[in-house]
């Protein structure tokens, strides 16, 4: 009997951990739609950059509202308005990138960022391994990355804004085997959240990639 109850409870977790990585991927894909039509708009409108004092308080800002309505239908809504802010801040770079006739630098971005996300994702699902262990590091690495960041504002480094870029793409690399570990283990149980925390990654690898490509293709 008891064991008939542990295989019930067994099978009951991993069709709920089915359905979140499901829904994650569904919405992932909805969002990364919706965000691709912002930053087209954006760039085809020839939007103005908004600042980083606008990009900081509109990230945090619908990620913390995100995050606050992730158990309500609400948080859906939230969600597209944040990867939807996310793709608008997208298209002043790709103007530049285009007026300067490097369109195949978003293209690569594109196929690198659809590469990482692909590998890092399809080894933790084909292994099932625990990427628990993973937490410690990528917390040095933010506070890494965050010294890095406002050092650079100051200085100006082109060596130093190739390595932060280089630095965003393997922690990013990490969150995307953290988060969907944490997701088919059952550590994530809300789909919103996951989604947030994947778009994030993606975009900052795009965003990584652009910058190194870009930079690249200049020199």
């Amino acid at each position: 009997m008891d064991r008939l109850v542990a295989t019930s409870s067994r099978e009951r977790s991993l069709l709920s951990t089915h359905k979140v990585l499901r829904n994650t991927y569904f919405l992932l894909s909805l969002t990364l739609g919706f965000s691709a039509l912002t930053a087209t708009a954006s760039t085809l409108l020839q939007l103005p950059a908004p600042g980083l004092l606008i990009m900081l308080v509109g990230f945090y800002g619908l990620m913390f509202l995100t995050y606050r309505l992730a158990d309500r239908p609400a948080g859906i809504l939230a969600t597209f308005a944040l990867t939807g802010f996310m793709g608008y801040t997208l298209g002043p770079m790709l103007s530049m990138l285009i007026a300067s006739g490097a369109g195949e630098v978003i293209m690569m971005a594109l196929g690198g960022t659809a590469l990482v996300f692909f590998c890092c994702s399809a080894y933790v699902l084909t292994t099932r391994k625990d990427m628990s262990f993973l937490s410690g590091m990528m917390m040095t690495g933010f506070v890494v990355l965050i010294v890095a960041v406002i050092a650079n504002l100051f200085l100006q480094i082109p060596a130093l804004s190739l390595a932060i870029s280089a630095l965003f793409i393997l922690f990013s690399s990490g969150a995307i085997l953290w988060e969907t570990s944490n997701i088919i283990h059952g550590g994530e149980t809300n789909y919103i959240r996951a989604t947030v925390g994947l778009y994030v990654s993606i975009y900052n690898i795009f965003v990584s990639l652009l910058s190194i490509l870009g930079m690249s293709r200049s020199n």
